[in-house]
């Protein structure tokens, strides 16, 4: 056991922080937990508020899930923290919120985010990318406790590295579930496979996911598919390029509990492929690829991602009709008494929402589409029938049917 001396505060008992608790509190360091939940740990201090958890800590470790919840704790606490006290921020978050609460924080704030999950946290072997000046030396002693220091420069800096690391991590999920899905077309064994794959730049991955992959492992989620999604939103929005890889991880359609290796799993099932990243729109496995039979159902799918009923005007072809059972009767709606529905924003759960073309074809001038809208609680598929007028194609009507 070491002989630290210098008082720690793990705000946040979730598998992360409750694997950093104890990794500490077993190497001598006295460790005061505090979380929601009112967790309990052996060998851990339990505090009733975030208050009483930092009062007289040297170093306050923040285990929350996103910056809202960093906000909320912080200001719990913010009057018991001790002058010379360090807050190091371990959340993913965008680099304008670690600057926010790097200004706001009345002692010295840290954003220092972590590469590795809560099995590398118990075993000291994170990557901590520290935002922020030389360690002082009771920092110092608690992050080479956890793993190796990684300098980052400013508290955005080091925001920002975390979210670009999370999406090449968001990525390779996608390379592996596309590669597995790409190997069950062409007939090859999922263990094959898998071992061709872990001699490639994806057999870290592969190494790391082997035994949920097969089926083998049922463990809690070292890191989950809610978060990664989370961290995936996060990079989109400060950079417009990555918008697909959100929308990607979610078509996988797995549990937000979940680990990150059933995205894979999902993937490899369903196989789709983005068609327009705005719409929330996916293309189902053996959906043809025509671009303009497409053109108007993109529209349509912008449509009802933005609220904004001027998509429909380049969706639909003015006389075209809506038609459906609504509340057991049967509804024939023109295009401006349809558009009437939307208001012009986004539904409030439009970032879980998904919509895939599942069928798409063509005679002539004219042409059939069939989409699946999950929105919410509700299932929509939609069957439109196109016609093609002066070399446009535009929905001429669309029937659906809600479950």
């Amino acid at each position: 056991m070491n002989s630290a001396s210098q008082p720690v505060s793990v705000l946040g008992l979730g598998r992360m922080g409750t694997a950093l608790a104890r990794r500490l509190a077993d190497l001598g360091f006295p460790v005061t937990g505090w979380s929601r939940s009112g967790v309990a740990l052996d060998g851990v201090r339990a505090a009733g508020s975030p208050a009483a958890a930092v009062a007289g800590a040297d170093v306050v470790l923040l285990a929350l899930y996103d910056a809202t919840a960093c906000r909320q704790v912080l200001a719990r606490c913010a009057a018991s923290l001790r002058p010379g006290a360090t807050v190091l921020n371990l959340a993913t978050i965008a680099p304008a919120e670690a600057t926010e609460l790097h200004r706001d924080t009345p002692v010295r704030y840290v954003q220092c985010p972590v590469l590795g999950s809560a099995p590398a946290a118990a075993t000291g072997t994170l990557t901590l990318l520290y935002g922020g000046a030389a360690p002082a030396p009771a920092e110092a002693e608690v992050l080479a406790a956890l793993g190796t220091v990684l300098g980052c420069g400013d508290a955005a800096t080091a925001a920002a590295f975390k979210l670009v690391a999370n999406g090449a991590l968001g990525d390779a999920i996608v390379a592996l579930g596309q590669s597995l899905g790409r190997a069950r077309r062409l007939g090859l064994g999922p263990e094959a496979t898998l071992d061709v794959l872990a001699r490639t730049a994806l057999g870290g991955l592969v190494a790391r996911k082997r035994d949920r992959l097969t089926g083998g492992a049922h463990a809690p989620a070292d890191f989950t598919a809610g978060a990664l999604g989370k961290d995936a939103d996060l990079l989109a929005a400060v950079d417009p390029d990555s918008a697909v890889l959100p929308l990607l991880l979610a078509s996988a359609g797995v549990p937000a509990d979940a680990d990150v290796a059933a995205i894979v799993i999902g993937l490899a099932d369903t196989g789709h492929r983005v068609v327009d990243a705005a719409a929330r729109l996916y293309a189902a496995p053996g959906v043809p690829t025509d671009d303009e039979l497409m053109a108007p159902l993109i529209s349509y799918a912008r449509g009802h991602a933005s609220g904004d009923p001027a998509h429909f005007g380049a969706a639909f072809r003015p006389t075209a009709h809506v038609e459906g059972i609504r509340d057991d009767g049967f509804v024939s709606w023109d295009l401006d008494r349809y558009r009437a529905n939307f208001t012009g924003t986004p539904a409030a759960d439009e970032p879980a929402r998904t919509r895939t073309v599942t069928e798409l074809g063509r005679t002539g001038t004219v042409g059939h589409a069939t989409m699946v809208l999950r929105h919410g609680s509700d299932t929509f598929t939609d069957l439109f029938v196109l016609v093609c007028e002066h070399g446009e194609w535009r929905i001429a009507n669309k029937v659906y049917h809600r479950c």
